[in-house]
């Protein structure tokens, strides 16, 4: 048993939808999130910006004594991933694996398609694994760079984000059954994208898969939390404003919680 906190990073608020799942499935793990709002989106930027960027919020963690690290953002697990989980002694998890899998499992037509950022979609990491996976399923990739800024913006209910999801996934509708959504602020728009897609088409969050191999690997490494009748003590942290952070975070965990600047 281990009582430490489990590690989240991303980009902005995107990972709060990760978060928000693992609260459901496992309420009794404490929680250190920390989102570089100051400088998202990361999907536009370089990739060794990227990694340096994920590399600082990783250590940021590792300060916080964290039992294993969750990167819940599709572009920085595209980038770095791999890396990170070599360097570390600790597990380390990132979204695209869970996400692949669970939609290979979920096509029925054996098309799948993919909505992220533009630099997950050029990194081509989940084509790459799905057809490691799965040679026969045939993947259409989009790349929709102005979905994380409308998150970021918390204008998800507005007239402005049903124009652009509609307009962005024109050129996909029909031609899958399922769909990852390739970045962890898409789940914030799902009901748009659902409504764009048809209520046919299986939308994959890969956060929420990804909560699953977070339960797997407590109970294979035997690091749950001991405590199971007291729930964690979360701590969420931003690089930017904690009031704009703490709006969207509260409305979509549904709980208060407790915000602290900090600079990486």
């Amino acid at each position: 048993m281990d009582n430490r906190p489990i590690g989240f990073l991303d980009s902005g608020v995107g990972g709060l939808t990760v978060v928000k799942e693992m609260m459901r499935q496992l309420p009794e793990e404490e929680i250190v999130f920390i989102g570089d709002q100051a400088r998202a989106p990361y999907g536009p930027r370089p990739a060794e910006q990227i990694r340096e960027f994920t590399w600082q919020m990783v250590n940021f963690l590792l300060t916080k004594n964290v039992k294993m690290i969750v990167i819940a953002c599709n572009t920085a697990t595209a980038v770095v991933w791999q890396e990170i989980k070599e360097k570390l002694d600790i597990p380390v998890l990132g979204v695209i694996l869970p996400g692949a899998s669970a939609a290979i499992k979920a096509t029925q037509t054996g098309k799948v398609g993919i909505i992220g950022t533009p630099m997950t979609i050029k990194s081509d990491a989940y084509r790459q694994k799905i057809q490691a996976l799965s040679p026969e399923t045939t993947v259409e990739s989009l790349s929709c760079p102005r979905f994380a800024p409308i998150v970021e913006s918390n204008e998800m209910a507005s007239s402005v984000a049903k124009k652009v999801v509609y307009e962005t996934l024109a050129s996909m509708v029909g031609k899958v059954d399922t769909l990852i959504m390739g970045c962890t602020h898409y789940p914030l728009l799902r009901p748009i994208i659902q409504n764009v897609m048809g209520k046919q088409v299986k939308l994959i969050d890969s956060g929420a898969e990804t909560v699953r191999d977070v339960s797997v690997l407590l109970n294979y490494f035997e690091i749950n939390r001991s405590r199971k009748d007291i729930r964690g003590d979360h701590r969420f942290y931003t690089t930017a404003s904690p009031k704009g952070f703490r709006e969207i975070a509260e409305q979509w965990l549904g709980q208060e919680i407790n915000v602290e600047h900090v600079e990486l």
